[in-house]
């Protein structure tokens, strides 16, 4: 059901994107970038946190990290994970197949800056062995989100 609502997505929206299924799982990080041969930063790794009484998924590079200070000013309140257990309820996407698109009802989305160091990221594709590959703006625009500042540099990781 998450893979075929983020098809849709994209068949409707960007037709030219194409959601990749591989036969290993891209759950994690290091699992995405392994089975896609890019580098941990490449992945874009989708959080789904809590701020205040808003749920927003945020969108970052696979090796980025919350600056906690950075996301209060941001998002108004300080922010924290949502539970596993409510994820695919809320985003209709298992676990290690969140993202952006194809989402079970509207939700606030925001991209980290840090996504804008490529040409080119990979987020998951609603499944735990799904992805695209897109560029940061053009994902962006197509989720409505906004660019926010919430992580940690570089050198502060």
């Amino acid at each position: 059901m998450s893979l075929d609502s983020v098809r849709a997505f994209f068949a409707e929206k960007a037709p030219d994107i194409a959601v990749m299924v591989m036969d290993s799982r891209t759950a994690t990080v290091a699992e995405a970038a392994a089975a896609l041969g890019v580098s941990p930063a490449e992945i874009a790794k989708t959080l789904s946190i809590q701020a205040g009484d808003d749920v927003v998924l945020l969108v970052t590079r696979g090796d980025a990290r919350l600056d906690n200070r950075k996301a209060k000013a941001t998002f108004g309140s300080k922010v924290k994970m949502l539970g596993l257990d409510v994820v695919e309820d809320i985003t209709g996407h298992p676990v290690g197949g969140v993202c952006p698109f194809g989402l079970a009802r509207p939700l606030r989305v925001c991209c980290d800056v840090s996504l804008q160091a490529f040409a080119e990221v990979f987020p998951a594709a609603g499944a735990v062995n799904a992805a695209v590959r897109i560029a940061p703006e053009r994902m962006a625009a197509l989720t409505n989100a906004e660019w926010v500042d919430v992580c940690k540099g570089a050198d502060e990781a």
